[in-house]
């Protein structure tokens, strides 16, 4: 690949994670340009069609949509990413929609106004999360640290971004996402410790998150502003 790559990107965005993961794993070099979303640029509207991050620049050429960058990163550069098997890159290509529907969950989860909501977003992801559990005990999948054995795929790479979340989730609300899922919590673990994983965000991403949560005026905020006043008050107090 000779191609000059430029990943615009917004700092909290899953999806450009996702691609950042894939470059990162293939050691292409490539620059990132940030964009604010709730301010997007005259240039930035020019070449993303549907008004996301992230897009890829090579050279001036634009793609948009996370996995069809993905893709092309995966057509165009190695280590493959991709079982060499149609049927086993298939089943992949499935399991990288499903990540993307968790996504979507989430979303959701931090949205939700009240604690009903909340809670119904929480059994939706912890049920995904069980259909995911099911299949790394019953696969052919997760016979060692990652997905499908010891290689690195684009599952990997998708589920990434998705764990991520749970990550920061935890610092304020136990909500036991993985108590009951053993195989899916030491897949996590061994994703958070991949280089290209902690290496495909900003160091202040989690405070950053922290702050876009407390904006939502959400149930989530509402956690988030009493585990604050808690910390607040056991200094106080101490």
């Amino acid at each position: 690949m000779t191609s000059k790559l430029t990943l615009v990107s917004h700092t909290l965005c899953p999806y450009v994670q996702r691609a950042a993961i894939v470059l990162i794993e293939k050691g292409i070099p490539f620059e990132r340009k940030y964009i604010e979303l709730a301010n997007k640029p005259t240039w930035f509207k020019q070449i993303s069609p549907l008004g996301k991050t992230p897009v890829l620049l090579a050279d001036e050429s634009p793609i948009f949509e996370s996995m069809v960058i993905c893709e092309y990163l995966e057509e165009t550069a190695n280590p493959k990413m991709h079982p060499s098997n149609p049927l086993n890159k298939a089943q992949h290509r499935s399991w990288i929609e499903f990540s993307s529907s968790i996504l979507n969950d989430i979303a959701g989860l931090y949205n939700a106004i009240d604690e009903t909501s909340f809670n119904e977003k929480s059994r939706q992801i912890k049920n995904k999360f069980s259909q995911l559990e099911n299949v790394l005990k019953s696969g052919p999948y997760f016979s060692g640290a990652y997905f499908s054995g010891e290689k690195f795929s684009l599952v990997d790479a998708a589920f990434g971004p998705v764990f991520r979340y749970f990550e920061v989730f935890d610092t304020f609300f136990a909500g036991g996402w993985f108590n009951d899922f053993p195989k899916l919590e030491n897949w996590k673990n061994s994703l958070m410790k991949r280089p290209s994983i902690q290496q495909a965000v900003t160091v202040d991403y989690e405070n950053n998150l922290l702050v876009f949560l407390q904006k939502r005026h959400s149930y989530i905020s509402e956690l988030l502003i009493h585990k604050k006043v808690s910390l607040v008050d056991a200094v106080v107090q101490g």
